[in-house]
């Protein structure tokens, strides 16, 4: 008798993979997405015990780029084989792939393949086309308490500082009933705060004979779903049937409403559509409503002169707004402004930056003076525990600090009393 017969042939070790995000929450959903195509692999969240780490960068700027380079030269060190995915794999995925810098670039329409592709023992470049719609649906979040989804990709506008639409491609909406589908599955699993996210979600639907107002009808009618947070949106975009659904109580009581500017001279200089009076009217009739209002805004585009920086500053006073993502301007090689000569300083830049964030440091904290004023109560999902502190975001968007003996995390909370600081709300349950 062999005395061997009855062992089993060792089954080879099965390689770990890491995935690493750079960027926004379109990314953060695409990463979630190829996750769920890996089936040959062990997703670990370690880099350090990866053999691969795919790289799911961003570019929307040098630096983004710089970043996403820094962070593969690091991996590369240690002996890990690097596939870059993302916008980068397009800006920037030839030139790293023939320095091989990156053993593989997957680009968008070739995510579903990314298991097939990730046994290829040679070098691989598979960039596919900006034309692709995604067929599977993401179920699960790991570490977050909030579910993404991904209701369209790419971008019909063409602002000279953005690469976006050429890494991305033209607008095109995800299947109306596969997103249906994809946040009652989600709801199911415990995910009651969904975030809508894309290249430009507010043009969803016009390929299709739908809208986003027409969607959040829809969605907000799912059982389990308490609120909908929505991603960047133009001016333009709220319409009709958007305007249908601003009351509704599951929707966020915060929109973030891209600007860019508020120069009628800067905002032509950009090649935007948005005109900075009627933006104001719209912002002011959403505060009446009781919104908190946010946007983005770049300083220090090429063609901000001081006349045109006082035009847009005594415009911006007038706006009701809570928050800002606002940064300076820096060439993203690639665009109409990067052709632009520079003729605003970096240190006047940044002071211009300094002032437009206090502004509206200002308006955000006798926003949430007010609302305690009149009696208001903050609904707060809470996302994590961070010193003696629970912490999470209520209904407008803004940062809540409770201390409790109870287990509240991914829970929700309704405060009825807090304390109104500058940095932010804090409650005692």
């Amino acid at each position: 008798m062999n005395p061997n017969s009855n062992l089993t042939q060792q089954e080879p070790r099965r390689e770990k993979i890491f995935f690493k995000t750079f960027g926004c929450r379109t990314n953060i959903y695409d990463t979630e997405l190829m996750k769920s195509y890996i089936k040959d692999y062990d997703i670990v969240s370690d880099e350090n015990e990866a053999d691969i780490v795919v790289v799911n960068s961003c570019t929307v700027t040098n630096s983004a780029d710089s970043g996403a380079r820094s962070y593969i030269n690091g991996i590369k060190k240690r002996g890990a084989r690097v596939i870059l995915t993302g916008c980068g794999a397009v800006s920037k995925g030839k030139e790293l792939f023939n320095k091989s810098a990156v053993f593989g670039v997957i680009g968008a329409s070739k995510k579903e393949d990314i298991n097939a592709l990730l046994k290829s023992q040679d070098p691989f470049f598979e960039l596919g086309n900006l034309k692709s719609i995604d067929k599977n649906i993401v179920t699960n979040y790991e570490n977050h308490t909030k579910a993404f989804i991904k209701i369209q990709e790419g971008c019909d506008f063409a602002c000279s500082y953005c690469i976006i639409p050429a890494v991305r491609g033209k607008a095109r909406s995800m299947d109306e009933e596969a997103i249906l589908r994809e946040a009652k599955i989600l709801a199911y699993n415990g995910y009651n705060e969904l975030v809508l996210t894309g290249t430009n979600i507010g043009s969803y639907g016009k390929d299709t004979g739908s809208s986003l107002g027409r969607l959040l009808g829809r969605l907000g009618k799912i059982g389990g779903i308490k609120r909908i947070r929505l991603g960047s949106i133009e001016p333009s975009q709220i319409d009709e049937s958007f305007r249908e659904i601003l009351k509704e109580s599951w929707l966020e009581r915060h929109l973030h409403i891209a600007l860019q500017h508020t120069s009628e001279a800067m905002l032509r200089i950009m090649r935007r559509r948005n005109q900075a009076f009627r933006d104001l009217e719209l912002f002011l009739e959403l505060s009446r409503m009781g919104f908190a209002l946010g946007t983005d805004y770049i300083v220090g585009h090429p063609g901000e002169s001081e006349e045109i920086w006082s035009e847009a500053l005594e415009n911006f006073k007038k706006f009701p707004l809570t928050h800002l993502h606002c940064f300076a301007y820096s060439p993203r090689t690639g665009t109409h402004s990067a052709d632009m000569k520079v003729d605003v300083s970096g240190d006047v830049a940044k002071a211009r930056l300094k002032v437009l964030k206090q502004i509206v440091a200002e308006n955000n904290f006798k926003f949430r003076q007010e609302h305690a004023k009149k009696g208001g109560s903050l609904n707060v999902l809470v996302e994590q525990l961070n010193g003696e502190f629970y912490e999470g975001f209520d209904q407008f968007y803004n940062k809540v600090k409770i201390k409790t003996d109870k287990q509240i995390l991914k829970e929700w909370a309704v405060i009825d009393k807090f304390e109104v600081k500058s940095e932010g709300d804090y409650a005692q349950i």
